[in-house]
């Protein structure tokens, strides 16, 4: 958990990729953020390279990540002074009490060609005929998030996930695929993600919940892999830092970072990557890519598959608010 302008955000613990947008949050704590700057894309992402490479050197299913530390305004006001007006090309994870950090072997952290929607794909995009066709136009099979909301205030945030093998690493000595999870543990030895019997694979699902004063105001999500959280994050800044509605909140424009390696095999990153939708404006796009940013432009809609629920305890007024990207979401209540 890690507060926010009033507000207390949940996150999963660290067998999960929760705790890196608190870690982001922690970070931002010190900086002036204004939602839709050039400075805010920047500090927003900069912060997400130093949490994910965090992520990356010490989270996993084990009694030893040093979350507290992770979180403390100590460490985060150390991390924070390695933000420069350009942008990194380093993975940078931090040493937390002390302890040197220790990275997986990332053979494939370097460039790669990104797709047309200036993603790298993900382990769920169906290929061919696994692509699902409905009155809306052809999808790709995906990660799917539910948020639900009672009157009485009692939140779900779920997403569910899994169970695909069209993308998932075949073991040639065996003969079979790791599944879409098990590829996010490691071979190497000591690593908290390391695999083992009975140890979860760090996991990127990743539900949002969100308390104001004890009581539970918020749910939200999306489908996504690494980027689930980078998405929540803008989404969580422009709601509770710039103040704007659910719905208004989902529909800004939107980025995120390659710069770390994806949690999937072939683990690709795209060093000082930046994938953001064209609404950011030419201006705000010209300034990132001068401060070093590698942008590529995914389109006008193209980036995260938000929803939201909320309540109002003052009011007991609910709301929702639904991504229309893709037009694969809806928002309803009765």
């Amino acid at each position: 958990m890690y507060s926010v302008r009033g507000h207390e955000v949940y996150k999963a613990g660290p067998w999960s990729q929760g705790p890196a947008p608190l870690q982001q949050l922690a970070l931002l704590d010190g900086l002036d953020l204004v939602p839709g700057t050039p400075d805010f894309v920047h500090q927003v992402v900069e912060c997400a390279k130093l949490a994910f490479a965090d992520r990356d050197a010490w989270y996993g299913d084990t009694q030893d990540v040093p979350l507290a530390t992770l979180l403390s305004p100590a460490y985060n006001e150390q991390r924070r002074r390695l933000i420069a007006d350009t942008a990194s090309c380093d993975l940078r994870p931090g040493s937390p009490d002390g302890r040197p950090p220790r990275l997986p072997h990332f053979a494939n952290h370097i460039d790669v060609e990104m797709r047309r929607d200036g993603s790298l794909g993900e382990p769920n995009a169906a290929q061919g005929d696994q692509r699902v066709t409905t009155e809306m136009g052809v999808h790709r099979n995906d990660t799917v998030h539910i948020d639900v909301i009672d009157r009485w205030g009692n939140l779900v945030a779920a997403m569910p996930s899994g169970g695909w093998l069209q993308s998932s690493p075949v073991i040639p000595e065996l003969g079979f695929c790791l599944g879409s999870r098990l590829q996010m543990a490691w071979l190497d030895p000591d690593l908290p993600n390391t695999v083992a019997p009975g140890k979860r694979p760090r996991t990127t699902l990743s539900p949002t919940l969100v308390m104001r004063g004890g009581e539970p105001v918020l749910a939200c999500g999306s489908p996504g892999g690494d980027q689930q959280d980078q998405w929540q994050l803008c989404f969580l800044l422009q709601h509770l830092v710039g103040g704007l509605d659910l719905q208004a909140a989902i529909d800004a424009p939107t980025f995120h970072t390659t710069h770390f390696p994806r949690s999937f095999d072939p683990h690709e990153a795209v060093p000082a990557g930046l994938v953001v939708e064209d609404r950011l404006g030419d201006g705000t796009i010209r300034e990132l890519e001068a401060r070093g940013h590698r942008v590529t432009r995914a389109g006008e809609w193209a980036l995260g598959y938000m929803c939201a629920v909320a309540r109002d305890p003052d009011r007991g007024t609910l709301s929702a608010g639904s991504s229309p990207r893709g037009m694969l979401g809806y928002a309803a209540g009765r």
